[in-house]
């Protein structure tokens, strides 16, 4: 089933300039569901694990992002096919100009790059982790209150973190 023309258009004109949910900004995995061939995915790059007991997943980012188009795009696995962020369908309902759409894109990633400066600063740079877990090794380590301005920067990723967070929930995942 092809979505209607609206979506497609919207999908031309957003996707390519975002990929936040292909590159660990949005989602930290992506489940497999019923009908998702797991060999198949796995022959074109993407490292599927167990989580749970009966679940399979492949981390974010995803080995198929491009770092604009999804490699994979065809055969894409079904929650990356059904998966429409909030300004997708903003845009699509008439509620929100693409331009516009495209200017909080942009703001975004500037916000979700900052977090990954800081975390770099912090010491954390395995850019091949989902930015929430890069984070959570991060804030898991105890602050050095010897090394000068060390809480400071912890602080600062903090709220970056926050202000990401408040925002990929308001304009995304709505």
């Amino acid at each position: 089933m092809n979505p209607p023309a609206p979506i497609v258009t919207s999908i031309d004109q957003l996707c390519p300039n975002c990929g936040l949910c292909c590159d660990s900004t949005l989602f930290a995995d992506v489940e497999l569901r019923a009908g998702d061939a797991a060999a198949r995915l796995e022959k074109l790059g993407l490292v599927l694990h167990r989580k749970g007991r009966t679940k399979q997943a492949f981390c974010q980012p995803c080995a198929g992002f491009d770092g604009r188009l999804c490699r994979l795009y065809a055969d894409r696995p079904k929650r990356c096919a059904q998966f429409e962020c909030g300004l997708l369908k903003q845009v699509a309902a008439g509620g929100m100009s693409p331009p516009l759409a495209l200017r909080k894109i942009t703001a975004t990633k500037k916000l979700a790059q900052r977090v990954r400066e800081l975390l770099a600063a912090a010491g954390q740079r395995d850019d091949r982790m989902a930015l929430t877990h890069r984070y959570t090794a991060v804030m898991a380590a105890p602050v050095d209150l010897a090394e000068e301005g060390s809480a400071e920067r912890q602080g600062e990723l903090m709220l970056a973190v926050n202000q990401l967070m408040q925002v990929l929930q308001r304009d995304f995942l709505q």
